[in-house]
């Protein structure tokens, strides 16, 4: 028997070992509610950040939890490279969505659940799996970790990152790291492994039309004064044509997605009813991984239940834009704006205020590390070979890690499979993928070493 062949045993059974006290120690994380948006406790997020440092303080490392200015709490852990190893660093954030609508939940959100091996609960998949995949791995190899690991944990990844370059420039010299991996993306299916190789970027930003300077009688003046809400309606229209294609020009497109996602599964996964169609045009991986999409995703105006008849004076709504590879985040909310700008019925003021950007992003995701993430994957899930996908979500950062660790390789992994309902109500983990996750984590280290020794 080769030393990889023992290496693989050992890591093998080392992870299935492990697995108790790791979920254990996710649940006790999933019962922190850490949001870090405005008007939620923050308090919870130190707690969660505590946490998190007191599980890498188990794992032997040098532990800091830092913060800039008046960001969330995020936390470094860190032990050095044997002689002649390389670094890695290992990305996940502690931080959790908001829950929403309670009642749409089937138990209680911050109370871990198991229903047929799924571990239910707020963050159980996004991204608090993540963190305790990188600590499972740590605690496979114990003493005898063959690489340098920096474990860098943020605080406020769901809120937007805001402090995040901040935080990565003041920590520079301790974070850096010749392979980062970044366990906050998805796999392909249950029981098909994926590495993320693009990531659409992302505008976020408000529009309100004004119409009057207050509200007017809707009998009196209707039929001859426009309304706010109704022209920004009709404004909102133009941003997508007939099919359903977004219409703002100078916004880029890249198709060119090599598989593509089958109808019922993703009808299934978005929970559309019955008779209502897909939008845009195109494969389906193209359009939510490759092509702009704009959604409608918030309104200001009068509440029906006290809607007045009167015309309304202003109306507001917020948009959320996301941005195919290649694309760039200024140049596109520049387009967006003359677009609404342009558009704008009756002339009608409009006024656009952007909340915040982040960048898309492409991977190369050729060269040895790769290589040595793929067999990983392969090794854990029995010889199932993974897929490259896309992602139609945004992680604006990994654009930052390209730009300050250009040498680096960047590997985009994650735990959710496309049941998880991250962001949504019962958010959930399959058990079965988390525990494949950890073994393919442990095992990348090791190749990772294995790569290095050979240069």
């Amino acid at each position: 028997m080769s030393e990889a062949t023992r290496t693989e045993s050992e890591l093998r059974a080392a992870i299935e070992r492990e697995l108790p006290g790791v979920r254990a120690d996710l649940e006790r994380l999933v019962r922190i509610p850490g949001i870090a948006f405005d008007g939620f406790d923050h308090s919870h997020v130190e707690r969660s950040a505590e946490a998190v440092a007191e599980l890498l303080r188990g794992c032997g490392l040098d532990v800091q939890v830092v913060r800039s200015g008046n960001g969330q709490p995020a936390v470094i852990g860190r032990r050095p490279a044997p002689p002649g190893a390389p670094t890695v660093m290992l990305y996940a954030h502690h931080d959790v969505q908001p829950v929403g609508d309670l009642s749409l939940w089937q138990s209680e959100p911050f109370e871990p659940v198991e229903r047929d091996g799924r571990l239910y609960g707020r963050g159980a998949a996004d991204d608090k799996a993540g963190v305790m995949a990188h600590v499972a791995a740590l605690r496979a190899f114990g003493d005898a970790l063959p690489v340098g690991v920096v474990l860098f944990i943020e605080g406020e990844e769901e809120y937007g990152s805001d402090s995040l370059e901040r935080l990565l420039v003041e920590h520079r010299d301790e974070i850096a790291a010749d392979v980062i991996v970044i366990a906050d993306s998805g796999n392909w299916d249950i029981g098909v492994p994926a590495l993320t190789t693009s990531l659409r970027g992302i505008v976020n930003c408000f529009v309100e039309v004004k119409t009057l300077g207050q509200a007017i009688h809707s009998g009196m003046f209707g039929g001859a004064v426009p309304d706010a809400l109704t022209t920004l309606c009709r404004l909102l229209a133009t941003l997508h044509d007939s099919a359903g294609d977004v219409a703002v020009q100078g916004l880029v497109s890249a198709p060119g997605a090599t598989v593509d996602y089958p109808e019922e599964r993703l009808r299934a996964e978005a929970g559309m009813l019955d008779g209502v169609s897909f939008i845009g045009t195109g494969r389906l991986t193209d359009r939510f991984w490759n092509k702009p999409a704009i959604s409608v995703i918030g309104l200001d105006a009068p509440p029906t239940g006290e809607a007045a008849n009167a015309l309304v004076p202003a109306a507001k709504a917020k948009l959320s834009v996301r941005l195919a590879p290649g694309d760039n985040a200024a140049r596109a909310y520049e387009a967006l704006t003359e677009h609404l700008r342009r558009h704008a019925p009756f002339g009608a003021s409009v006024t656009v205020t952007l909340e915040h950007d982040g960048e898309p992003c492409v991977i190369d995701a050729s060269g040895p590390m790769f290589d040595a993430a793929r067999d990983a994957f392969r090794t854990a899930w029995d010889g199932v070979d993974p897929v490259d996908i896309g992602v139609g979500g945004s992680i604006p950062f990994i654009a930052t890690f390209q730009e300050m660790f250009p040498e680096a390789a960047i590997l985009v992994t994650g735990v959710e499979d496309p049941y998880a309902r991250a962001h949504g109500p019962n958010e959930s983990l399959h058990l079965g993928e988390f525990a494949r996750v950890c073994l393919a984590e442990a095992l990348l280290l090791a190749k990772v070493a294995e790569v290095a020794a050979t240069r």
